[in-house]
């Protein structure tokens, strides 16, 4: 690694990239679950897959983990998928791959469910029990299941670490062609900039928006949830200001190949992540985000026989309250 005062970061943060910045390898399988044995009930792992029409994928990531991670070694407690309104055979596959599906509406059903993925996860608290979640999109190809050992490991052997994300090489496949490090739009054009310019503390994680990370039970439930895409920003930017930047950490897991979406469908994700982050600068009155400064609403254009026409969509800021305000949150707890 540079020198400190080669990185342009704040010293901070060169500091946290060398003592918080691991490999998956750095904690053998064996040593995981040695201390998950002396770690008794704080070491029980949920893994939860959000999943939309993802029956290409899903069953091959249930396999490998029920196989690698629960049958041949007893690293992880429960698998939980929770679809949230396919209309494929997402469900169907993932049962028969190994895990317990469970479909969204199904949870919480006095509070009708918003669409979105952080709505998924914050849901998904209620139908698990591991004191650490770990998350994984349900999308990805080629996976391997050492990615979750990985990033739930820290959390394993230093009961200092309270959230961990993954990092990773992203590429950006498409038309036959690959771009190694392609991939993650979004973040090194919307992302990266507000966090550089806003939350400099996290100026060091390489992949701030990925959907693999694991966190203790204890930390998620008292954060708040946007519902959409926002949510990965939102929880980092919040677990900060929670538990402080020494609290988080990221393991390289090597290389996380996904379905790419379209650059209309990302200026929608862009957009309601720039709003996620703006709630959150005016929340903590770092930023006025009057009604004069902020139009809720994202224009996009597509090329019609007559020309260009407009297709409005609302930028969603909805934001779920921490899980432990609901008294079926709170009841669940206590029965278990």
């Amino acid at each position: 690694m540079p020198a400190e005062h080669d990185l342009g970061v704040l010293p901070e943060v060169a500091d946290w990239l060398r003592r918080r910045s691991w490999t998956a390898a750095d904690r053998p399988l064996e040593q995981l679950l040695a201390a998950k044995r002396a770690a008794g009930a704080a070491g029980t792992v949920s893994v939860v897959l959000p999943a939309l029409d993802e029956e290409p994928t899903v069953g091959e990531i249930v396999s490998a983990i029920r196989t690698e991670l629960m049958e041949k070694a007893p690293l992880v407690d429960e698998l939980v998928v929770v679809d949230s309104g396919s209309v494929d055979r997402t469900a169907e596959t993932a049962a028969a791959a190994g895990a317990r599906v469970v479909h969204r509406d199904a949870i919480l059903p006095r509070i009708p469910a918003e669409t979105g993925k952080g709505e998924v996860l914050w849901r998904s608290l209620l139908v698990t029990s591991g004191e650490i979640v770990c998350f994984v999109d349900a999308d990805l190809r080629e996976f391997d299941p050492a990615l979750v050992p990985g990033i739930v490991g820290p959390l394993l052997t230093d009961p200092a670490i309270q959230l961990v994300k993954a990092m990773y090489d992203r590429p950006l496949e498409t038309d036959g062609a690959v771009v190694p490090a392609g991939g993650g739009r979004v973040t090194e054009l919307v992302a990266r900039p507000l966090l550089n310019l806003h939350w400099p503390q996290l100026a060091g994680f390489v992949q701030p928006l990925g959907g693999e990370y694991a966190a203790r039970r204890s930390l998620l439930e008292r954060l708040p949830f946007p519902t959409g895409y926002g949510v990965e920003l939102g929880l980092l930017v919040d677990a900060l200001d929670e538990v402080g930047l020494d609290a988080l950490a990221q393991v390289d897991v090597g290389v996380r190949h996904h379905r790419h979406q379209d650059g209309q469908a990302l200026g929608r994700m862009a957009a309601t992540i720039y709003r996620t982050a703006l709630e959150r600068l005016d929340r903590t009155h770092r930023l006025k985000a009057s009604t004069d400064l902020v139009r809720p609403q994202l224009t996009q254009f597509t090329r019609t026989p007559a020309g260009f026409a407009p297709h409005t969509h609302p930028v969603g800021a909805t934001e779920r309250p921490p899980i432990t305000t609901l008294p079926e949150y709170r009841r669940n707890r206590r029965a278990g």
